[in-house]
């Protein structure tokens, strides 16, 4: 049976759009520097739940429309009486926001074409890939304004050490690509007229492989994640049969042994 067909959406902040087995969602708010609202977060959640319930996309790229990915967050947007416009909403707060990010299981990969900071900072610690031009600046400047990247901190510790992280956020320091990638920020960084095809070589790889894999295997990563090893090894040792009865798995060993390449189903 077919999915259900997704829902009209009137997008205000982001744009949409599919090329083949990828979702391309861009922060579309410009003149703002594509700082995050409410409005750009409620409709930043509907595009990934739209996309993780499509059986055609593989893939789901975030990106910035103009010379920035995500400035962080939109204080005026936040703190000029915003309710009004979104109040016909779902609420999804920025915690609901990251929680989906990190645990979609489709591959989110952030494609940091300019500065990332704060909450956009945020969103790209929380995807599963993330590749960064080396124009872009990254960084935790909220304490410059008086307050503290409390939220994000989740999300960045899982990636960087600890005096490294508290140095950013008490300091509101801001850095390079390279840095970012020292810090395991991001995975790469590349020079701004590679980052496309950097992006393009990480989907097209995914592409290939089996989506009854990938979805299982981001599905056990996310359950596993904050586990004690006595946990963790039982949990993954029942995901493994789980993948052990898919068709996608026979039909992998199968080829394997066939020595053909393998005919992905997804099932």
């Amino acid at each position: 049976m077919s999915p259900a067909p997704r829902p009209a959406r009137a997008y205000e902040r982001i744009k949409v759009a599919r090329d083949g087995t990828v979702e391309t969602i861009t922060l579309s708010h410009p003149k703002r520097r594509n700082a995050i609202g409410p409005r750009m977060m409620t409709e930043l959640w509907w595009a990934i739940d739209d996309a993780r319930s499509s059986d055609d996309v593989r893939s789901i790229v975030l990106a910035g429309e103009g010379a920035a990915f995500c400035s962080g967050g939109d204080f005026a947007d936040i703190t000029a009486g915003s309710a009004a416009p979104v109040a016909a909403l779902p609420a999804r707060d920025f915690v609901a926001l990251l929680s989906a990010i990190v645990q979609s299981d489709k591959p989110i990969v952030a494609k940091v074409n300019g500065d990332a900071l704060g909450g956009g900072l945020g969103l790209v610690a929380a995807s599963t890939f993330a590749v960064a031009s080396t124009a872009a600046t990254l960084g935790t400047p909220e304490i410059d304004v008086g307050l503290f990247p409390m939220v994000i901190m989740a999300v960045l510790a899982r990636h960087v050490p600890r005096r490294r992280l508290l140095e950013m956020m008490l300091l509101g320091q801001k850095f390079g690509a390279d840095e970012a990638a020292r810090l395991g920020l991001v995975n790469r960084a590349v020079a701004p007229d590679r980052l496309d095809a950097e992006v393009d070589a990480i989907t097209a790889a995914l592409a290939a492989k089996s989506p009854t894999a990938v979805r299982l295997g981001l599905r056990a990563f996310a359950a596993q994640d904050d586990l004690e090893l006595e946990r963790a090894l039982p949990l993954l040792q029942e995901r493994l049969f789980e993948i052990l009865g898919t068709e996608d798995a026979r039909e992998g060993l199968g080829a394997f042994l066939e020595k053909r390449p393998p005919k992905w189903t997804g099932r």
